[in-house]
């Protein structure tokens, strides 16, 4: 009897490199490391960037060949149409793996200060932007879920990753378990879509969507509610956002930065292709809980900002704001709101980074000390870290000649081309709210005078240097010229499959 021929889908390995780089790197780390003790100590941070420059690298790559004049130029799939090959999950690939090696050379003083020494944090960061990737390359609910869960119980314990520090286990338990009550609601969503659709792949639902009438739409809805609930915990949208707070007060400084650009990146990444590419054709029913969400998201985390004595649990509330401005884009539903979020994405990822690395080394050891008392005066002990984190908080509240002026401007346009004027003026109230935030702080470091008469700190950690520096020039360039990094956006769509 001969046995029937197994069909395997074609694997195209150009496509995965990205992944590959991310992935197999934490794997040969983690059993490197095993194997041998007697490695520097920079060796655990410079394998982790060399993985993460050669994921960047893959992904250029892959965009020349992308818009290159070959046979296999343009959009595709591979694995069964499982995972695309575009321009969005290229720009977001980039936007995941700076995050991972900004990440790793923010951990590397951290580490060092509070005696962590080993190579856990480092494989971790690799595993948790391999599952990113794989959300933002996912072509199918089932490999996006995968990729979420490769990413979350990465996340998980790197919150919970200082041992000795009872609120780091507090933050990490905190988010496995309403982690894992959202993932519920994200997977009962995927069962319900693929009950009203029959398929799973996100090309195939929204062909049934465009050439198929639903005479009774319920299943439809459910899938759609369960699925905005799902992704809106993921990226700390209100009123979904009540772990952000603690977890990011809780985890260590490092990982808080990790999270708030690439795991955010990922989340959006999930977000836009799931709403845009499958359910794009039912825009008209998702269009408002979006926009009630972002709504809510906005005010919430601005004027929740206001109350806090903590600088880092601010920082968290003005993240949360930041989730509402880039929601605006997914509600708008239009090419123009997509590509403002994607700019959106990848200027807050490098802000949030130089950000909270400032936060790490002025938090002391232990995370100790994140009140306003901690930052009088800084201006005066550390001029060059002053100077760095105030050009990062304007870009935050949207000056003019920073990069999240354009950011936010983009975002705020794209609403108003849909007709949505109320949230548009909800968006700039927010922002008004936002620059009082960010002005409270840098007084209090540029015109208070420090709690103590020596004006002496140690000197600046070189990874936190290097990344405050990167972060300072980016944004300061995408400010006076934020054409190059805008058309990447347009391109990326243009180059979206589906």
């Amino acid at each position: 009897m001969l046995l029937a021929q197994i069909a395997t889908p074609e694997v195209d390995i150009d496509v995965l490199l990205p992944l590959l780089f991310l992935a197999v790197g934490g794997l040969l780390l983690l059993t490197v490391t095993s194997l041998t003790k007697a490695l520097p100590r920079w060796f655990e941070t410079g394998w982790t960037v060399a993985a993460s420059v050669g994921a960047i690298i893959t992904a250029l790559l892959g965009w020349l060949r992308l818009n290159g004049d070959g046979a296999d130029a343009g959009a595709s799939s591979t694995l069964a149409g499982a995972v695309a090959f575009d321009g969005f999950s290229l720009f977001l690939t980039v936007v995941i793996a700076i995050s991972v090696a900004f990440g790793s050379l923010l951990a590397h003083p951290y580490l060092q200060r509070e005696g962590l020494i080993g190579p856990e944090l480092n494989v971790l960061m690799l595993m948790a932007g391999a599952g990113g990737i794989i959300m933002s390359f996912s072509n199918d609910l089932i490999v996006f879920f995968v990729g979420l869960e490769t990413l979350s119980m990465a996340v998980y314990i790197l919150a919970a990753m200082h041992r000795r520090r009872i609120e780091s286990q507090e933050a990490g338990m905190k988010y496995f378990i309403l982690g894992s009550f959202s993932s519920a609601f994200l997977l009962y969503g995927i069962a319900l879509l693929y009950g009203a659709t029959g398929t799973t792949n996100l090309i195939e639902i929204r062909s049934v969507l465009e050439q198929s009438v639903f005479l009774q739409d319920g299943l439809l809805l459910g899938a759609i509610a369960f699925l905005i609930v799902g992704l809106a915990f993921k990226v700390g949208a209100v009123p979904f956002h009540a772990w952000t707070p603690d977890v990011y007060d809780g985890a260590p400084t490092p990982v808080v930065a990790f999270m708030a650009s690439g795991i955010k990146a990922a989340g959006f990444a999930g977000f836009l292709r799931i709403m845009s590419v499958a359910l794009g054709p039912l825009s008209a029913d998702w269009e408002l809980p979006v926009q009630v969400i972002a709504a809510a998201t906005l005010l919430v985390g601005s004027i929740s900002a206001i109350a806090q004595t903590s600088v880092k649990r601010m920082m968290a509330y003005s993240s949360i704001s930041h989730a509402g401005f880039m929601l605006l884009g997914v509600a708008a539903a239009s090419t123009r709101g997509t590509a403002a979020t994607l700019f959106y994405i990848a200027t807050y990822a490098v802000i949030a980074l130089g950000t909270f690395g400032v936060l790490s080394i002025v938090g002391g050891e232990g995370d100790s000390d994140f009140s306003f008392d901690a930052f009088r005066g800084l201006a005066r002990r550390r001029p060059a870290v002053s100077v760095g984190l105030l050009m990062l908080l304007l870009a935050q509240a949207g000056v003019p000649l920073t990069s999240g002026f354009f950011a936010k401007f983009g975002v705020i346009a794209a609403t108003v081309d849909a007709g949505t004027y109320w949230l548009a003026a909800i968006a700039m109230m927010a922002a008004v709210i936002g620059a009082f935030l960010y002005l409270r702080l840098i007084v209090t470091m540029f015109l208070l005078d420090p709690e103590d008469s020596d004006t002496s700190d140690a000197p600046l950690p070189a990874g936190v240097g290097i990344v405050l520096a990167c972060a300072v020039v980016i944004t300061i360039f995408f400010g006076i010229f934020p054409g190059p990094l805008d058309g990447l956006a347009q391109d990326a769509l243009a180059q979206l499959i589906g």
